[in-house]
């Protein structure tokens, strides 16, 4: 099989979205199918995509612009990457590339997937480019049910979307021989109690919450540590400059330090007591809580999206309601309590994400809808 990839940005900087769609491309290739990679941006992830792609190719836009339509139309026929000798899918990786890729489908009489990894915008801004694309896809893959439900709402059809949650490679993200020695590493001492985030420093991954209830969490653990870790994608550096103030405000700035963003996550994960996933969205999934998990790290999330799809069964009790600091700072308690008291924790918490969420499942997953758009 054939699977032509569209890409925005192949950047880690982007977040869970661009190294799970390099995941499953690289499984794909594994399993010998061929990758040709579409993309508007170069990013620190593109030199990944050259190891193992057929095809690479940098275009100008997704979007047709009126004023640009004849150089778009040019361009389009002028991509020379359908291979007449293998069954090809076209497989975009977010509804805003959904009209190109439906497009370029259609104009090769090919099956065209869509994954669904955010959730659906207010109708009046998805645009009638990003409809005709969406309404036109063959099949659609949601990362959890709830980002299915979202999208059924939305007025998309049950019977066409497809739910394959997001795995990780397990051999990756694995858990410290040594905790200790990657804290020093660090420049922390064994005592201090690390609190964590990895993601993007924008306002609905609900960073105020999380920095008021670790200010609640301090009451009974002056030793912790809050580290912060990513850049702002939506909201620009004033968003940031807004959570300093706010941490000023609340004189806690001395135990809370922005990391910056981490191509490399492991370490983090390892040295910390907890992960905080705090989002205020309707979270399609929450990539930071399985990879956190798999280095034997539990998690403390909001009861909100797909999250509640992943802390389930013993780790229901891990979920605060969103928004609210006081219950976030309880979790984190009853957790850090659980985490010293139960010396197996770890261990099932890697056991709950082999079980349920490994690499290979996921590429599995996308396999098969693969399969079943090329049946028609």
């Amino acid at each position: 099989m054939h699977i032509i990839v569209l890409e925005n940005e192949a950047s880690s900087l982007r977040g869970g979205q661009e190294r799970s769609l390099l995941d499953v491309c690289r499984g794909l290739y594994n399993r010998g199918h061929s990758i040709s990679l579409l993309y508007i941006k170069e990013g620190d992830l593109l030199e990944d995509y050259r190891d193992f792609c057929s095809d690479l190719l940098m275009i100008n836009s997704y979007r047709i612009e009126r004023k640009k339509i004849f150089q778009y139309v040019k361009n389009f026929f002028g991509y020379n990457i359908y291979k007449k000798n293998r069954p090809t899918v076209v497989y975009s990786n977010q509804y805003h590339d959904s009209f190109f890729a439906y497009t370029l489908a259609l104009s090769k009489n090919l099956p065209f997937v869509c994954h669904l990894r955010l959730p659906p915008p207010p109708l009046k801004t998805l645009g009638i480019q990003w409809s005709l694309g969406m309404q036109g896809a063959t099949r659609l893959i949601s990362v959890s049910q709830q980002t299915k439900v979202d999208w059924v709402n939305k007025g998309f059809k049950e019977d066409k979307i497809d739910v394959v949650y997001n795995g990780i490679n397990t051999e990756i993200f694995q858990s410290s021989p040594n905790i200790n020695i990657t804290k020093t590493k660090w420049g922390f001492s064994e005592d201090i109690i690390i609190i964590s985030y990895v993601g993007r420093l924008d306002q609905e991954k609900g960073l105020e919450t999380l920095v008021r209830g670790f200010r609640l969490f301090l009451d009974r653990h002056r030793n912790a540590k809050l580290l912060i870790a990513g850049k702002p994608l939506c909201q620009n550096d004033n968003y940031k400059k807004h959570l300093q103030q706010l941490i000023t405000d609340l004189e806690i700035q001395e135990n809370v330090i922005f990391v910056g963003h981490l191509k490399n996550t492991m370490s983090l994960y390892q040295i910390s007591d907890i992960t905080v996933l705090p989002s205020l969205h309707s979270e399609p999934f929450g990539r930071t809580i399985i990879e956190s998990m798999a280095c034997g790290t539990p998690v403390v999330a909001s009861r909100t999206g797909g999250i509640p799809e992943i802390l389930t069964e013993e780790f229901q009790s891990w979920l605060f309601e969103p928004g609210n600091a006081q219950d976030l700072a309880d979790t984190l308690n009853l957790v850090l309590k659980q985490k010293h008291s139960e010396l197996q924790l770890s261990v099932r918490c890697r056991k709950h994400v082999l079980c349920n969420f490994h690499l290979d499942r996921m590429v599995d997953g996308v396999e098969q809808v693969f399969l079943q758009s090329l049946k028609g």
